[in-house]
């Protein structure tokens, strides 16, 4: 029997995908792409914001037709749609079998059996969100050789007034860090050389089951792995980003001199109503902190960050804060995205909602200006000579593409080059950089690579 899944959504989402693909073939079944020849389907939803949703509904809609002109012969939901919206789905959509939610990953396989041979159909699988065993399974792999998401923690305690998260992936749960170090052995024993920390707050790794941060022990160990290359911090809360974290990143050789903080705003009126634990001038001494550390270390922290535009209350002069903070700040990589009005969290109650002509219009200044800053960092990379992990070659037949420690995968810029050389994907080399094309960087390999 074959079996193929379609992930949506975060990288978190993509390691809960990879998990069940490593359960079902566990338990005997065939992993199939061609979703035309798959036998059972399972879509892994993502339930965040208004788009993710409608997203994930259109993809359910769509597989939900290969019932009636293909082979399939069950379909499951799950995910974050399925934990929110469970009911809806299998009294709506009639060609769905089964509906699991966020902690229910690890019935995955006992779903499709009951599907396959007790002939139960239309049925939910909603389990409490306590613990986090399912995480501990065997994981297929997806993304591009050479690099793979870690994920350290499941759930969030922040309660941002805007966010669904914690309400579709229960209370904060930090994994044990041996069981970590673990599963990062294991991935470069498979030639993984990056690994990206993940979690819904990284920063807050530990704390709930050894009463103290704990990040920064898990950074040590995990570069203690031979064979691991590149350690990545994704979503790391900026009031949890310590003068030691900082220190971590810029004296540890195999931590990406790279940080993800999503700092949301830079309105200490807007911070407040968003349920934030920091403010203004904190962002900014932040900011002041990762760039001087830089500097002492010849070796800039790139910065990403995102923020939310739109959300209730938003006064011109917010926005004016806002964008004098992205002017001045000069963030390498910035994602702006409108405020999604999302039932059940306390913001949707909020008054002064913002106009969804006015919030396009604030998104397009802040990413134009956000534009020109990144092209003026970039363009400072002509001539250096930076080491890349290579992810394919490009369409054209020419160009290899990869990355730096300077950029993070999907989210951020690539790196196209040439090499005299043959190059397999994973490979890591030394790239010299030539010219930009808007974002992206263009090079060349300056010497052959080790093999």
């Amino acid at each position: 029997m074959k079996v193929g899944l379609v992930s949506l959504g975060c990288p978190k989402n993509l390691v809960d995908s990879e998990i069940m693909l490593g359960l079902m073939q566990s338990g005997g079944f065939e992993l199939e792409n061609d979703l035309n020849k798959t036998d059972i389907m399972v879509v892994n939803t993502c339930g965040f914001i208004h788009d993710a949703k409608e997203e994930s509904i259109n993809k359910i809609l769509e597989v939900a037709e290969l019932k009636k002109t293909a082979k399939c012969k069950a379909l499951i939901v799950t995910g974050c749609l399925a934990e929110r919206y469970s009911e809806d789905i299998i009294d709506q959509i009639k060609e769905v079998d089964a509906v699991l939610g966020s902690a229910s990953y690890g019935e995955i396989v006992n779903t499709i059996n009951k599907i396959l041979y007790s002939k139960e159909r239309h049925f939910t699988l909603i389990k409490p969100q306590t613990d986090i065993d399912w995480l501990e399974n065997e994981r297929v792999v997806t993304t591009n050789q050479g690099s793979a998401y870690l994920k350290i923690s499941e759930g969030c305690d922040n309660r941002c007034t805007y966010c669904i998260i914690p309400s579709l992936r229960g209370p904060f749960r930090s994994r044990e860090l041996t069981a970590i170090v673990l599963e990062a052995n294991k991935l470069a024993q498979q030639g993984v050389k990056e690994i990206i920390l993940v979690g819904q707050d990284t920063t807050r790794y530990g704390i709930d089951i050894y009463k103290k941060p704990k990040l920064i022990e898990l950074i040590r160990a995990l570069s203690l792995i031979e064979g691991i290359e590149w350690i990545r911090l994704l979503y790391c809360y900026p009031e949890m980003v310590s003068y030691e974290l900082i220190d971590e990143i810029v004296s540890n050789k195999k931590v990406c001199k790279y940080i993800d903080i999503p700092m949301q705003h830079a309105s200490n009126s807007i911070l407040k109503l968003m349920g934030r634990k920091t403010n203004a001038k904190n962002l900014k001494d932040l900011v002041k902190r990762l760039r001087s550390k830089g500097r002492t270390n010849k070796e800039t922290i790139t910065i990403r960050s995102t923020f939310i535009v739109g959300f209730p209350g938003e006064t011109d002069e917010d926005f004016e804060e806002l964008k004098t903070f992205i002017e001045k700040s000069k963030l390498d990589r910035v994602g702006v995205f409108m405020y999604s009005k999302e039932a059940g969290t306390p913001a949707a109650k909020f008054k002064n909602q913002v106009s969804k002509s006015l919030k396009k219009s604030r998104h397009d200044t802040l990413m134009e200006i956000q534009r020109g800053i990144t092209l003026e960092i970039e363009s400072k990379k002509i001539g250096k000579t930076l080491n890349v992990l290579v992810e394919n070659v490009a369409e054209d037949g020419i160009f290899y593409f990869g990355r730096s420690q300077f950029e993070a995968p999907e989210i951020d810029n690539m790196i196209y080059f040439t090499s005299q050389w043959p190059l397999k994907s994973g490979q890591m080399v030394d790239v010299k950089i030539l010219n930009t094309d808007e974002y992206d960087l263009i090079g060349e390999v300056t010497h052959e690579p080790s093999k």
